[in-house]
């Protein structure tokens, strides 16, 4: 196994953006460069370098930020997709080893998205793809969305998600409140659940699911669900949910807050070989980020179940998800 002494650079950062400017502009000339309410941050891959230096990341799991850029013209958002997808496959073939990448679709057009799918995957060299809790209202689980679902079946596809402005949603609340406080983990929860309710890991079990924020509140959701179900089934009102093949491919990033409750809480619900180090980067300060990755370490080092797979939570376990 791979040690974590020091800045030696062994982890695999499994949640971070790459913000272009364009994307920034394009959302500007929108006016939704609040969309998510919260800014969108700087980048540049100099800056993105010296985190990972600093933090002691070997390699950089690159996604898009939210929002999700389709705002009524399909061709318009496939374009800012394509560019956004080839610009970073540029990047990780122009520093080898130093950044992966997951690309974005086109959703809400489910055949625009298995087009993009195939041609990033296929001749892009796209390590998995990234997929939003919601686009424009479109759920993870809505039947739709088994065409595509079948086509990451077929290409082993690893699917990251992440959480983005729920719809609807409350706007005197967001207002008060960013969507990153409490939105996005509810956001997150909801759209998990609904893959479950649909029973999509199990249908598609080649398909790897990796789950943001610490799992969000599914540590919660899950056995809650689990009883309401038995309850539910009996009055004909919910179908029957095969639990251990929908979490079987579940696999959780520890970004955002990953505190020694929260991991104890996570385990209730996988194991350790289903986690996963992430910063997301650049949302915060690089100085903030790596202080927390060595908290993270810490806390790891101190819990009994956790510490044995130390090595594996920072790289190991996200080699073998990615082969």
């Amino acid at each position: 196994m791979a040690t974590l002494n020091g800045n030696t650079q062994t982890a695999i950062d499994i949640h971070c953006h790459n913000v272009f400017p364009e994307f920034v502009e394009f959302l500007e000339s929108k006016g939704m460069s609040m969309e998510e309410t919260y800014p969108l941050p700087q980048w540049d891959i100099d800056s993105h370098l010296s985190f990972m230096k600093d933090a002691g990341i070997r390699t950089s799991v690159l996604s898009m930020p939210a929002p999700q850029p389709y705002y009524g013209d399909i061709a318009e958002c496939r374009r800012i997709i394509r560019e956004y997808n080839e610009k970073t496959a540029g990047i990780k073939k122009a520093y080898p080893g130093k950044f992966m990448f997951c690309a974005s679709l086109p959703l809400p057009d489910v055949k625009a998205s298995i087009e993009e799918a195939v041609y990033a995957l296929d001749t892009l060299g796209a390590d998995g793809i990234k997929l939003a809790t919601n686009s424009r209202g479109q759920y993870l689980g809505a039947a739709e969305l088994d065409p595509l679902m079948e086509v990451l079946n077929e290409r082993n596809a690893v699917v990251v998600l992440h959480p983005h402005r729920p719809t609807p949603v409350n706007d005197s609340i967001i207002s008060a409140t960013p969507l990153a406080v409490y939105e996005y983990p509810a956001e997150t929860t909801r759209a998990v659940v609904n893959m479950i309710t649909h029973n999509v890991p199990s249908r598609y079990p080649n398909i790897k699911f990796v789950i943001p924020h610490c799992g969000s509140f599914l540590p919660l959701a899950i056995p809650r669900m689990k009883n309401i179900h038995k309850a539910m089934v009996g009055k004909g009102i919910m179908g029957k949910i095969d639990w251990d093949k929908n979490l079987e491919n579940l696999y959780y990033d520890l970004a955002g807050g990953a505190t020694p409750d929260v991991m104890e809480s996570l385990l209730t619900i996988t194991t350790p070989e289903h986690l996963l180090y992430g910063s997301d980067f650049p949302y915060q300060p690089a100085k903030v980020l790596s202080s927390g990755k060595e908290s993270l370490k810490e806390n790891i080092k101190h819990n009994d179940m956790l510490s044995p797979y130390i090595s594996d939570i920072f790289s190991g376990n996200a080699e073998k998800l990615f082969k």
